[in-house]
C-alpha cells in the first residue's frame, strides 16, 4: 500500500475512535437532560397535578428507581445481544418514554413513563462504559470514557436552559418531550458503529473480533491485542457471579460496590434534581435565579470535566478522584456555614450559598463524575466486565434513589445545615474508602488490570503500563467467520 493509502487507513481508524467518543458523549447528553429537565418542570407539574412535597419527590425519584432494574439487567442484556444492540434499545426506548412523559395526563401515567425512562437509562449507564472501554485503545480509553461525563454535564445545562426559556409559558410537557429528538439522532449514529471485539470473542466469533479490532487499531497491534484477549478468556472460567464472590475478584467486587455507593450517596443527583428548591431555600427568587444559576453551576462543572478529560490519561485516576472528593468536602463545609448563619447576612449569604453549590458540583464532576464510568469499564476481566459494571452501577443507582427520595424532606425537616453535615460526613468516608481501595489503572491494558486483584490489590513489577505483551499472532481458527 502506498503512503497515501496508509494515511487514509490511519485517518479512518482515528475517525472511528473519535466516533466512539462522540457516541459516548451523545448518550451522556440524553442522561444529563433527563436529570435536569425535571428540575425545571417539577414546579409546574406540581401546580397542574396539585402535588404534595412527597408526590414531588416521587416524580423526581421515579426515574432513579427505574434505573435500578435497568442496571441489574443491563449486564446480562449486553452479554446476550451485544453492546451495540443494547444501546440501540436504549435510545429507541428513551425517545418513546420521553414522549410519553410529555403527554402524561395524570400523576400515575407520568410516574410510569418516568420509571420506564429510568429503566432505559439504567441499561445505558451499564453498557456504555463497557462498550467504550472495549473499543478504545488504552492510551485514550480514560479520555473517551470521560467524554460520557462531559456529555452528561452538557445535557444538564441544556435541560436547565430549555426549562428557563419555556418557564414563562409553564410548558413542562415540552421540557420533558423534547428529549426524544436527540435520542432519534443518536439511534441513527449507532447504526453505523461496530460491536466490540471482546463481545464477538465472548460469542465465539473470532473473525468478526479481528475485523472489529482492525477497524480501530493497526493490524499488528490488533493481532497482539487479540492474542491477549484470547489468553484472558482462556484463564477466566466459571460462572460470573460465583467468580465475583470469591478470591481473587472478591476484592474487586467489594471495591466496585463501595465505590458505586459513595458516588451517589454523597448527594449530587439530589442537588441536580432540586437545585431550584435549594436556591430558593438560600433566598434566591425568580426564574433566572432558580433555573439559569443552576445552569451556570453546570457550566463550571463542564469546565472541570474538560480539565479531567485532559488529565485522566496523563496524571491518572486516583489523584483526580481524591482531589474532586476533597473539593466536595470543602463545599459541604461552606454550605453548612451558610445555613448556620441564616438569613441575616443578606446578599453575602446567598453569594456563599451559590459558591458552595458550585464547588460541590465542580468537585463531583472533576472526581466521581469523571472516574466512575472509567472504573465501571475497566475493573473486571472480559467475562465479568458487563456483570461487574452492572453490579457497580446498580449500587450507585440504589444510593441515588435513596438520597433523592429523602433530600427535600431532610431539607424541610432537619434544615440545610444538618442535611449538608450528613452529606459532608459521607464525603469524608468516601475519601477514606477511595484512598484505601481504588487502583491506578492509567495506561494499563484491559487484560492486565485483572492482575491487580489477583496480586492482592497491588501491581506486579513486571506489569508496567504500556502496550500488550508481544506474542505470535493467532492463525485463523477453524470455523471462525
Amino acid at each position: 500500500m502506498d503512503r497515501e493509502g496508509i494515511d487514509s487507513v490511519r485517518d479512518a481508524r482515528a475517525l472511528r475512535v473519535v466516533m466512539v467518543g462522540i457516541t459516548a458523549a451523545s448518550l451522556g447528553v440524553i442522561e444529563g437532560y433527563a436529570l435536569s429537565n425535571v428540575a425545571g418542570a417539577l414546579g409546574y407539574i406540581a401546580d397542574d397535578f396539585n402535588l404534595s412535597t412527597r408526590q414531588q419527590e416521587m416524580v423526581a425519584t421515579a426515574m432513579a428507581i427505574g434505573q435500578i432494574p435497568g442496571a441489574i439487567g443491563g449486564g446480562v442484556l449486553a452479554n446476550a445481544i451485544g453492546r451495540k444492540k443494547s444501546m440501540l434499545l436504549v435510545t429507541v426506548g428513551y425517545a418513546v418514554f420521553a414522549l410519553l412523559s410529555g403527554v402524561s395526563v395524570s400523576l400515575p401515567m407520568l410516574l410510569a413513563a418516568r420509571l420506564l425512562l429510568g429503566v432505559t437509562i439504567g441499561v445505558s449507564v451499564v453498557v456504555l462504559p463497557v462498550y467504550v472501554a472495549e473499543c478504545a485503545p488504552a492510551r485514550v480509553r480514560g479520555s473517551l470514557l470521560v467524554a460520557y461525563q462531559l456529555g452528561t454535564v452538557a445535557g444538564i445545562i441544556v435541560g436547565y436552559v430549555v426549562a428557563y426559556f419555556l418557564a414563562g409559558s409553564h410548558s413542562w410537557r415540552w421540557m420533558l418531550g423534547l428529549a426524544a429528538a436527540p435520542a432519534v439522532l443518536i439511534t441513527l449514529m449507532l447504526l453505523r458503529m461496530p460491536d466490540t471485539a471482546r463481545w464477538y470473542m465472548l460469542t465465539g466469533q473470532m473473525g468478526r473480533a479481528r475485523q472489529s479490532l482492525c477497524l480501530l487499531e493497526p493490524e499488528p497491534e490488533a493481532e497482539q491485542e487479540l492474542t491477549a484477549i484470547t489468553r484472558a478468556f482462556g484463564e477466566d472460567s466459571g460462572r460470573a457471579l460465583a467468580s465475583m464472590m470469591r478470591r481473587p475478584y472478591l476484592r474487586a467486587t467489594i471495591f466496585v460496590v463501595g465505590f458505586g455507593f459513595f458516588v451517589q450517596i454523597t448527594g449530587i443527583n439530589a442537588i441536580t434534581f432540586y437545585s431550584p428548591r435549594l436556591f430558593a431555600a438560600m433566598g434566591y427568587q425568580g426564574n433566572f435565579a432558580l433555573l439559569v444559576l443552576p445552569a451556570l453551576v453546570q457550566v463550571a462543572a463542564l469546565a472541570a470535566a474538560v480539565v479531567a478529560l485532559v488529565l485522566v490519561d496523563r496524571r491518572g485516576r486516583r489523584i483526580i478522584l481524591l482531589s474532586g472528593i476533597a473539593i466536595m468536602v470543602a463545599a459541604n463545609a461552606v454550605l453548612i456555614g451558610v445555613f448556620v448563619a441564616g438569613a441575616g447576612f443578606g446578599d453575602t449569604l446567598t453569594a456563599f450559598g451559590f459558591l458552595g453549590v458550585l464547588l460541590f458540583t465542580v468537585g463531583f464532576n472533576f472526581g466521581f463524575g469523571t472516574v466512575a464510568s472509567v472504573y465501571a469499564g475497566e475493573c473486571f476481566p472480559p467475562r465479568l466486565r458487563s456483570i461487574g459494571s452492572s453490579t457497580m452501577l446498580t449500587t450507585n443507582l440504589v444510593a441515588s434513589a435513596s438520597v433523592t427520595a429523602v433530600f427535600l424532606t431532610m431539607l424541610n425537616s432537619l434544615g440545610g445545615a444538618a442535611t449538608f453535615a450528613v452529606l459532608g460526613a459521607l464525603a469524608v468516608a468516601a475519601f477514606v474508602f477511595v484512598y484505601r481501595y481504588a487502583p491506578e489503572t492509567k495506561g494499563r491494558q484491559l487484560e492486565d488490570i485483572r492482575h491487580f486483584w489477583e496480586n492482592g490489590g497491588t501491581w506486579r513489577p513486571d506489569l508496567a503500563p504500556g502496550p500488550p505483551a508481544r506474542s505470535v499472532p493467532l492463525a485463523p481458527q477453524p470455523g471462525s467467520d
